[in-house]
């Protein structure tokens, strides 16, 4: 079994700091992604890693209570390598070796709370990781009182592959592209 650690997000403010936990694991923080499901592909149960690679799934549990789907991106030793929707997945081979792994809620979604949550993960060759990026919170809505507040959080957790073969199986393959996003010197 791999090591692992996780991580509480920290700002550092001198220049000459080495990078934080967060620089090392998320991507630039102005990319947006475009998100198509794809549900004509069943995920297969017993999936292997390449030759002298890991696999890793990251599968978005959506708990958030809102009005449309949370988007959710996914980054790896500080880039993004995709985005999720809702119940949706997407998966990617490693190197084995130290990884630094990222999930934030896309901005322009109510960001109070926790908004990323960041995973270190040592990968051997030839295993699968399942990870699961939970959203929750969200506002209450006139018709449901579920006691929630209006925060909104993400929690990323390493799965045994029992249940990341099960949550696959609610999930569609999230198929992502970048967007840049709009700055006010950038319209």
């Amino acid at each position: 079994m791999a090591i692992t650690q996780r991580w509480t997000v920290t700002a550092l403010s001198a220049q000459d700091s080495p990078p934080t936990p967060l620089q090392s694991a998320c991507g630039p923080m102005d990319v947006k992604f475009q998100i198509k499901m794809d549900n004509s592909q069943s995920p297969k149960p017993n999936v292997k890693a390449a030759a002298g690679k890991a696999l890793v799934y990251v599968i978005e549990d959506q708990q958030f209570k809102g009005v449309k789907q949370v988007t959710v991106r996914v980054g790896l030793d500080g880039s993004w390598v995709g985005a999720t929707r809702g119940y949706s997945y997407l998966s990617f081979p490693v190197e084995p070796g130290e990884h630094h792994l990222c999930v934030d809620i896309m901005p322009g979604v109510l960001s109070l709370g926790r908004p990323v949550s960041l995973f270190g993960l040592t990968a051997e060759e030839g295993d699968v990781y399942y990870f699961r990026a939970r959203t929750t919170g969200g506002p209450p809505s006139a018709m449901e009182r579920n006691g929630l507040d209006s925060t909104i959080s993400i929690d990323l957790d390493l799965l045994n592959s029992d249940e990341g073969k099960l949550l696959l199986t609610y999930s569609s393959l999230s198929l992502s592209s970048t967007t840049l996003a709009k700055t006010k010197g950038n319209k």
